[in-house]
């Protein structure tokens, strides 16, 4: 039984069942589902879910964020489900807009290829510090000779990944479009085929076909993988099946290399160009700090919308193009940024043990690169904290842009992508990262700190904090008037809760109706059946709208008396309002709205 099936099984029920799945893959951190009716699926089950960090619906797709585990819980929920992998290639719902399919089937081209390109990056981070840091005027491979070998390693892997890259494109238009991988593969291989060094001309006289080699080149793997795609079904469709193994893969295989020869890839080429000319002007114009302050602080929205994968391709190009980018170090400073804003929280609620724990998870995976667990999980929740990381962001990247700091290569987008930046911008990137991770925390703490003291909930009493259906009265244990919690006081005081308004008093004393500044309404009825008493043994301190300020005594009660009288002493604390909220196990806020 594999570890997520359980979850896995409510997922499946939550979402509408197996017959409500259109298709379902997954990438870095998330489920993406294409349903036949979303509004089939329970959100409020959903984001109950232990394992949910959030959910999106965004270009076609219900979307829940499960965070770094999400191979593992695909496979099981794949066998839960009882779902065809192979089934699912088309992940594009009929809904979609045309730049809803486009920008939905080049994240789920790219989104595959992630782990192996933050892995070459990587890599290439390493051999960079091998051949560059000195010590003393020597390099550490000068200094260590067992290093050489090492470091030639580094570059056999590193030149396998992004020279041959077009191989992986073409190989993963073809998976998700659904026709022959294995022509994509050769295809791919065609166009990086090392005896292509420069150019070579074919002679079919009394014409020559130029033949380049397209290692590293982006637009044109993309471009011959799309016509493969559409010879391939063409002639599928148009073949007898008797002949369809020899004609299929011998036409498309051929057409689709002399097009892309003779068309698709000096198109390609100069889209390339143009990109990588457009975007390097912008990064280091006179005016480049504009630039920098707008994607920097706007990076991720372009996340939200789902448009960030053209940003992988844009880095490449410029790799390509310049021997490097000036555009993924500000990709890597925004992630650094939304984990500051999430450490801010975390250290805000770090008296909740459940919710510091989470918070915790989620900030560590910001920093390594995976950015879903803080974004959905904790900075969107609360909203603020996801604007003052896009300020952090925003100011690091200023001086990132300005500093003309480069990496190499992509690599881990959080503090590990020091290692993709050229070893001479170490100092300048440190200090990027400095800002990036002071200036969100410090502007989250200090709204956060305003926001969570004014909207915090504290007990209005002392003693045991009991379920309410526990509670010995229908109407509270059945929740109609609303869900919430019960306490038997111990004590003779009620305190106010949070800073608001009392918007009821009633005139036996003993039920008080207040309002907070967040529209969050709660009745405390102290005692049960307490209403006979007439008013004896309360005294009420307030009046209907009276402001009251958290821990301010409402009411004084005789407890003595009351029990005298053979009254419970079991206080319902009802939240009468619509909101959902969750009980803490944080001693002085025991509530939160959610």
């Amino acid at each position: 039984m594999g570890k997520y099936q359980n979850e896995a099984s409510i997922l499946l029920h939550a979402i509408g069942g197996k017959d409500n799945i259109q298709s379902v893959m997954h990438c870095v951190t998330r489920m993406r589902f294409v349903l036949i009716d979303d509004s089939l699926a329970d959100i409020k089950a959903i984001e109950d879910m232990s394992i949910t960090k959030g959910i999106m619906n965004q270009s076609g797709q219900f979307q829940v964020i499960i965070g770094n585990d999400v191979t593992q819980f695909y496979n099981d929920f794949i066998e839960v489900s009882g779902i065809s992998k192979t089934s699912n290639s088309n992940t594009t719902s009929t809904q979609q807009t045309p730049i809803q399919k486009f920008m939905s089937t080049i994240g789920e081209i790219f989104a595959p290829l992630i782990p192996v390109i933050i892995c070459g990056g990587f890599i290439l981070g390493i051999k960079n510090c091998l051949d560059t840091i000195t010590f003393c005027g020597y390099t550490l491979i000068e200094i260590y000779p067992f290093l050489v070998g090492m470091d030639t390693l580094l570059e056999i892997i590193y030149q396998a990944i992004f020279q041959l890259l077009p191989i992986g494109i073409i190989w993963s238009v073809t998976k998700k479009m659904g026709t022959n991988q294995i022509l994509g593969i050769v295809l791919g291989i065609i166009l990086v085929y090392p005896a292509l060094s420069n150019t070579t001309d074919l002679n079919f006289y009394p014409y020559n076909m130029e033949l380049m080699n397209y290692q590293s080149h982006i637009m044109p793997a993309l471009l011959a993988g799309f016509m493969l795609v559409y010879l391939d079904k063409l002639f599928t469709k148009i073949t007898p099946n008797v002949i369809q193994i020899i004609i299929v893969p011998l036409f498309s295989l051929l057409l689709s290399t002399i097009l892309t020869y003779t068309l698709l890839g000096p198109i390609g080429i100069t889209i390339d160009n143009a990109i990588s000319s457009i975007i390097w002007y912008c990064l280091t114009c006179p005016f480049n700090f504009i630039f920098g302050l707008l994607f920097g602080g706007l990076y991720f929205l372009i996340v939200l919308r789902g448009f960030h994968h053209l940003t992988l391709i844009i880095d490449l190009q410029l790799i390509t193009a310049y021997d490097g980018t000036l555009l993924w170090p500000m990709i890597a400073l925004a992630n650094i940024a939304q984990g500051s804003a999430t450490l801010a929280i975390t250290y805000l609620q770090r008296k909740d043990e459940k919710l510091r724990k989470e918070n915790i998870d989620a900030c560590i995976s910001c920093y390594l690169g995976v950015s879903e667990p803080a974004l959905f999980g904790v900075n969107l929740k609360y909203k603020f904290p996801f604007i003052c990381g896009m300020i952090g962001s925003a100011i690091a990247s200023v001086i990132s842009i300005k500093t003309g700091i480069i990496a190499a290569s992509i690599g881990i987008g959080g503090i590990p992508g020091i290692l993709s930046i050229l070893p001479k911008y170490f100092g300048h990137f440190f200090i990027s990262m400095i800002v990036a991770i002071i200036a969100p925390f410090i502007l989250t703490y200090i709204l956060g700190y305003k926001q969570f003291h004014e909207l915090s909930f504290v007990a209005p009493m002392k003693g045991k904090m009991i379920p309410l259906s526990d509670v010995d009265d229908q109407v509270f244990s059945q929740k109609l008037m609303g869900d919430g919690f019960a306490i038997e006081l111990d004590g003779n005081k009620v305190i106010a809760p949070f800073d608001g308004e009392v918007i009821m008093t009633f005139p036996t004393k003993h039920a008080y109706g207040l309002r907070r500044s967040d529209g969050l309404e709660v009745l405390i009825h102290i005692g049960m059946d307490t209403v006979q008493l007439n008013g004896e043994g309360f005294k009420c301190l307030v009046k209907t709208g009276d402001l009251i300020k958290k821990g301010q005594v409402i009411c004084e009660i005789d407890s003595d008396y009351i029990k005298r009288k053979g009254k419970s002493l079991v206080s319902p604390i009802v939240i009468t309002s619509r909101h959902q909220f969750r009980l803490l196990e944080d001693k002085e806020n025991i509530l939160e709205v959610i």
